[in-house]
């Protein structure tokens, strides 16, 4: 795992842009398209700002899939993640391949339309955020890291909800659904590349809990250490709970 740490979110979400611009070139050199997952959060405003004006990036080629999603939610709500990637992906790209998890559809008929198409090839890179609690997709803690399911039905813990009314997508705690379908850890884990864009003070507490503190499922971030080529993208603020030897370790990882 290699973390970086910028002066802000816009810088930030410039430098993991490019990062994921590169990784989608090299994959549509090397097999013809890119598979790509990405997130669908505030904290990845900047980053898919940035991406989607990076030049000479073939989107045609990619196939995006999607991280997470409210079950019950409408796309048409504001807080639809299906919504979020085709407004702030899709209709900017151009891409015309993706699977998106209908929360309105029965949950397991998503969850095994949207788990054959992903496991039917490898994914050449995920875009991923941290929430407050340091979950990764909708993985609250304490996280399953034994599933090998691509997808799974789970339930929301009050601060992984608090956070979506934080954030302004609800107006109260009782507005958010209880239970989501996410892509699992170990799915996750499985891609070739991992891109986590974390910029934010409220994040500093589960950025340290995550790389300062002990893996485990407790800290579902806390498992990207495990993975070979994990980048996680930080800015000053986000960054102002790690231990500063913790950043100059992972700085020089390679």
């Amino acid at each position: 795992m290699i973390l970086k740490v910028f002066a802000d979110k816009v810088s930030l979400g410039e430098a993991a842009a490019d990062q994921a611009a590169a990784a989608i070139r090299e994959a549509v050199r090397a097999r013809g398209r890119a598979r790509i997952v990405a997130a669908s959060a505030a904290s990845q405003f900047e980053f898919l700002a940035a991406l989607t004006l990076a030049r000479d990036v073939p989107w045609r080629e990619v196939e995006l899939f999607h991280l997470d999603e409210y079950i019950g939610l409408p796309m048409t709500h504001p807080a639809s993640f299906c919504r979020f990637l085709k407004e702030r992906l899709i209709s900017k790209t151009g891409i015309t391949t993706y699977h998106l998890l209908n929360g309105t559809e029965d949950p397991a008929k998503v969850i095994h339309e949207v788990g054959r198409a992903l496991t039917a090839a490898p994914v050449d890179v995920v875009f991923l955020g941290i929430g407050e609690n340091g979950h990764i997709a909708f993985n609250d803690p304490p996280a399953d890291f034994e599933t090998e399911e691509p997808f799974l039905v789970v339930n929301l813990d009050e601060a992984c909800r608090r956070q979506q009314v934080g954030e302004g997508w609800y107006k109260e705690l009782s507005e958010v659904p209880k239970q989501a379908i996410s892509m699992s850890v170990r799915q996750i884990l499985k891609s070739r590349e991992i891109l986590t864009v974390v910029p934010d003070a409220r994040k500093a507490q589960a950025v340290q809990a995550s790389f300062d503190g002990e893996v485990g499922p407790m800290v579902p971030a806390s498992i990207l250490r495990t993975h070979p080529r994990a980048t996680v993208y930080l800015d000053r603020q986000s960054a102002a709970r790690l231990n500063p030897a913790t950043v100059q370790k992972h700085a020089a990882a390679s």
